[in-house]
């Protein structure tokens, strides 16, 4: 079924690993692509890939974390295809460090790619999306790992601003006919290979094709698809998962408004049995004993 048939599509690190599904699975669609990435003979690994399928593809190796590059890659999806009709911005990596061990530079490598990028890209395509008026749909790539990870701070804080952004950018750019989703992938790549658990040690994790998440893509792209937007998945292996977007929950009263001693009798027994739990596997909350520095500091 090729629902995605005459639609033109640049995709942000598409050169292997989820990106690479996300091609696949669009040209299979039968969406034209823009495989965008840094490393030019996995971009062309892939586009040859798809020229086999008898698709449509044409590499490009602009730096996306920058306006220039993100409107190089933009541009050519027009001047190639006559268009941009989907925008996957699921360019890159992790540079995980504990967080007191984290330098400036480790923070702004992957701010710069992961936010800057997603801002350059989704601005530019929204740009060429609102000028051709024809609508669009764009994608964003949030991570569990903004739910909180050990060793990626600066990871986790990326993926948590883009989740924002995805919800912000679903209200402004509904009037143009674009939509805004975001996807937390499941798949097995090179970055997968640098998770650790809470304690800091490495996980075994089985293994989860890619391309799975291409699929959910390209029905989020289609016009079967039209009327979501602002919403975050969980995407890959045999799931589709709704994530729930953040929110207020239980609230405690004071008339007079609260002091310390009124906190203290019923914070812990009314919200206190309520904190969240912590990390990606959303273990129990574990600091009801406290939080203690090391004996004998």
């Amino acid at each position: 079924m090729n629902v995605l048939a005459n639609k033109a599509a640049v995709v942000t690190g598409g050169g292997r690993g989820i990106g690479r599904g996300h091609c696949m699975q669009l040209i299979k669609n039968g969406a034209s692509v823009v495989v965008n990435d840094i490393d030019a003979e996995a971009a062309k690994t892939v586009a040859d890939e798809i020229a086999e399928l008898g698709g449509n593809a044409i590499i490009n190796t602009s730096n996306i974390s920058t306006q220039q590059g993100a409107l190089e890659a933009i541009q050519l999806c027009e001047d190639c295809f006559g268009g941009i009709d989907i925008m996957v911005a699921n360019a890159g990596f992790a540079r995980d460090k504990s967080f007191l061990k984290m330098t400036e530079e480790d923070f702004d490598a992957v701010m710069d790619v992961h936010v800057k990028g997603t801002f350059h890209c989704l601005q530019q395509a929204g740009i060429k999306m609102r000028d051709q008026g024809r609508g669009g749909s764009m994608i964003t790539t949030v991570s569990a790992g903004h739910f909180g990870n050990f060793g990626q701070t600066n990871y986790s804080a990326a993926k948590g601003a883009i989740a924002s952004m995805t919800y912000t950018l679903a209200i402004e750019l509904a009037k143009y006919g674009i939509r805004v989703n975001g996807i937390s992938p499941l798949a097995s790549t090179r970055l997968s290979d640098t998770y650790r658990g809470d304690d800091g040690k490495e996980v075994e994790l089985p293994y989860f094709d890619p391309e799975l998440n291409g699929t959910f893509i390209s029905f989020l792209c289609s016009e079967k698809g039209d009327y979501i937007s602002g919403q975050i998945f969980g995407s890959g292996g045999e799931r589709i998962t709704l994530l729930n977007q953040p929110k207020y929950g239980t609230t405690m009263f004071m008339p007079g408004g609260w002091t310390i001693e009124s906190m203290n009798k019923h914070f812990k027994d009314y919200l206190g049995s309520q904190l969240e739990p912590l990390g990606i596997f959303k273990t129990p909350y574990p600091f009801y004993d406290g939080i203690k520095p090391p004996s004998g500091k």
